[in-house]
């Protein structure tokens, strides 16, 4: 199918975003049905309207009418991208979607069980309206794939391990895309870049050479940092323990949904927690960044040193007083910061010395670039 715009399709449980790239970084439109199979709602632009979308299929359709009405036909789009959280061991870089690609992403659902199975629907749903439509698939796990074998082992049984159970590492497409960027930053890339992706979901990338070497997310995104809902790190026999107590369903909402900032501060927005003033929504905010520069210490050690630091994700790129106490935390490596260029968000943070940067999340417009070479790149 001719045409010059990308389409990128993100799908969740009951909701189907998706965004129209040209060949810039800036989506040309943008849309999502939230709440798919409930009372749903449909966002275009200014447009925001209840509407009919029983399934995946469904609010698809009403977005792709509400941009052909908006200018951008069907015959414009030259090919889909779906971001998929897990490939698992073996899809680890972006792979045009067969048949068997589908498969193998569906063998992945016991991975990525909350995630994967919506991944997949959205896949279908663009089969389905657009059957000619190439698509790609970009996974988030893929960037990770470059840790050494020790970094990615747990000390399990090999029958367990053969199952899957080992670290994965997740926001990979964030950190893919914020190392593309870096060098239009700093005039070259950084041998050595400990990248912080922090928002509701948070971790860290150790990144040599362009290439992750250690991350702080594990077998799920639950392990590492201190997040908005989740624990992050946390002894396996107290898991044991959570799951006696409340049986696995329950700990695993208890990890997962009731933990976090929301537990230590009882909200998991940190704009709520500063505004707050509390006792504990000032532990919290203290929690979330002494775990930030503790596991940021394990980056350091895993790629050999320090070359750069840079943010990402909402808080990364908006929370000056949470960029500010990890660069007191990490003062020992050379990370200092410019106050006024901190304050004003500023692309260049630091005080002159190791260079300290801000890189905005481009998730969707990464997804983009990826299809292109995929596709355009290999001839298709």
């Amino acid at each position: 199918m001719a045409g010059d715009l990308i389409l990128v399709v993100n799908a969740g449980s009951s909701s189907i975003k998706i965004a129209l790239f040209g060949t810039g970084e800036v989506p040309v439109a943008s849309g999502a049905v939230t709440e798919i199979g409930g009372v749903s709602r449909l966002k275009v632009g200014a447009e925001e309207r209840d509407c009919a979308a029983p399934d995946h299929d469904a609010a698809l359709a009403l977005l792709l009418d509400a941009f052909a009405a908006a200018g951008f036909p069907l015959s414009r789009f030259h090919a889909a991208g779906h971001r998929i959280v897990h490939g698992g061991r073996d899809l680890t870089a972006s792979v045009r979607v067969s048949d068997a690609v589908e498969a193998q992403i569906a063998a992945c659902i016991p991975l990525a069980p909350l995630h994967n199975p919506h991944n997949l629907s959205g896949i279908r749903a663009v089969r389905r309206l657009l059957p000619d439509l190439p698509q790609v698939a970009v996974f988030d796990t893929a960037f990770h794939a470059t840790n050494p074998e020790v970094a990615l082992r747990y000390a399990l049984p090999a029958a367990e391990e053969a199952k899957g159970i080992r670290r994965y590492g997740f926001h990979g497409i964030s950190y893919q895309s914020l190392t593309a960027r870096l060098p239009g930053l700093l005039g070259a890339m950084p041998e050595r870049v400990l990248a912080f992706h922090l928002g509701n979901g948070a971790s860290l990338c150790a990144i040599r050479g362009g290439r992750s070497v250690a991350t702080t997310m594990g077998y799920s995104p639950l392990d590492g940092l201190t997040m908005g809902t989740r624990t992050g790190a946390i002894d396996g026999n107290a898991v044991l323990r959570l799951a006696g107590d409340h049986g696995i369903e329950g700990a695993a909402r208890i990890l997962n949904r009731e933990s976090g900032l929301l537990a230590l501060g009882n909200a998991s927005d940190m704009r709520a927690l500063h505004a707050a003033g509390t006792d504990a929504a000032r532990f919290a905010i203290v929690h979330f960044c002494y775990w930030a520069v503790r596991h940021a210490g394990s980056m350091i050690a895993a790629m050999g040193g320090l070359d750069c630091v840079a943010f990402t994700g909402g808080i990364g790129e908006n929370d000056a007083t949470v960029r500010t106490a990890i660069a007191e935390g990490l003062g020992f490596m050379g990370v200092a910061l410019d106050p006024a260029g901190n304050a004003a968000n500023a692309r260049r943070i630091d005080a002159g010395g190791l260079p300290v940067v801000i890189v905005p999340a481009a998730e969707e417009a990464e997804i983009a670039a990826e299809v292109r070479t995929r596709l355009d790149g290999a001839g298709a």
